[in-house]
């Protein structure tokens, strides 16, 4: 998998640009605040439709205009294809695929693309929501079937929360039709994200072995609030959690039990590297994840998805930036950004980008 093209028009701000593409490394290069960034941040909205940097779409519209538009021509399994995205502050997305209209939801999974930010150093002492999202979204790149039930689950909290504020002292208001339809849609999300956390701790370890010369390993673990021991993974005993939570749940007026209160922890051996490990090995871990996620996805797609490692070589250390860059060379395609290039001086085969120049 590859991009061939990316334009963008009236995005950030781009008030018009195109560029063509190499399918290995590429750097973007400049001084802060030229828009390096803006382009990986406009090839993660072809991936899944919305931004990873802000939730309003307003912010990606270059100031004083009404839309922006994102062109992105790229090749899957051999097969040219094109992504074209018009954004709106007042109207929904028009996104076409191969000049068909598709909705937001039906564009997951079509480009595979991996982003490595900053914020992902983040991961292993940040909130929960973002160690759940890390993993709904890689596990949605590649289980079409796994972000519809995704999807559904949300909307069906959000009206059982929105039923036990209204009812909030009326215990006599049922939650049954909203509890059974919770409890299908959660059992097939903590299923699958069991599922999926096996296959990834097989590479997770094997990456995270490889990056310390085989001196530490890693895992991931699946924390699932009361389970007692045992996780509740079927429907019949996630409704029986639900019920058994329903006193609690109409004082509080939110849903206590479910995959949208679970959450990833790390470790290595015995220790717990949100609470114990040291930076190195936090950073570590961190690397290993997304080059285990990499590998993940090919081996669910059957490809590499893009890489778009975002400001990124600059949090890391030598020994690490050089592990990272000697594994993607000649074999992902990757989009760097950077104000200093020699941090990639040592690579061959790239491909050089000045952002100030358009």
């Amino acid at each position: 998998m590859n991009i061939h093209s990316l334009e963008l028009v009236n995005f950030r701000n781009y008030k018009q640009a195109s560029w063509t593409f190499p399918p290995h490394i590429i750097v973007l290069y400049g001084p802060n605040g030229v828009g390096k960034s803006n382009m990986l941040e406009a090839l993660y909205v072809s991936t899944i439709g919305k931004s990873y940097r802000t939730n309003d779409t307003q912010d990606l519209l270059q100031f004083g205009a009404s839309e922006a538009g994102i062109i992105v021509e790229f090749i899957k399994k051999e097969t040219k294809q094109k992504i074209n995205l018009r954004l709106s502050g007042k109207e929904k997305k028009d996104i076409r695929l191969n000049g068909n209209r598709i909705l937001q939801k039906e564009l997951m999974g079509t480009l595979n693309t991996v982003i490595f930010s900053p914020e992902d150093l983040q991961l292993i002492k940040g909130s929960p929501s973002l160690r759940r999202r890390f993993l709904d979204i890689e596990i949605s790149q590649t289980s079409a079937l796994y972000y519809q039930q995704l999807r559904m689950y949300n909307k069906i909290l959000q009206q059982r929360n929105k039923v036990l504020k209204d009812s909030y002292g009326k215990t006599t208001v049922s939650l049954a039709e909203w509890d059974y339809q919770l409890a299908e849609a959660g059992s097939f999300i903590i299923k699958k994200r069991l599922d999926s956390l096996r296959k990834i701790n097989l590479l997770l370890d094997l990456m995270n072995r490889r990056l310390t010369g085989g001196k530490e390993n890693l895992k991931l673990t699946y924390e699932q609030q009361q389970a007692n021991g045992a996780y509740i993974t079927e429907a019949d005993a996630f409704y029986e959690q639900l019920q058994a939570n329903l006193a609690v749940d109409r004082h509080r007026m939110n849903t206590s039990f479910g995959p949208h209160r679970d959450d990833l922890g790390f470790f290595s051996g015995p220790i717990d590297l949100k609470r114990f490990g040291s930076q190195g090995q936090q950073r570590t871990a961190i690397l290993s994840l997304k080059l285990s996620e990499l590998e993940y996805i090919k081996s669910e797609v059957g490809e590499y998805p893009i890489l778009l490692l975002d400001d990124v070589l600059s949090e890391l250390d030598k020994e690490r930036r050089q592990n990272l860059l000697q594994f993607i060379h000649k074999r992902i395609q990757t989009f760097i950004t950077t104000t200093d290039l020699e941090e990639v001086q040592h690579l061959t085969d790239v491909a050089l980008v000045n952002c100030e120049r358009r």
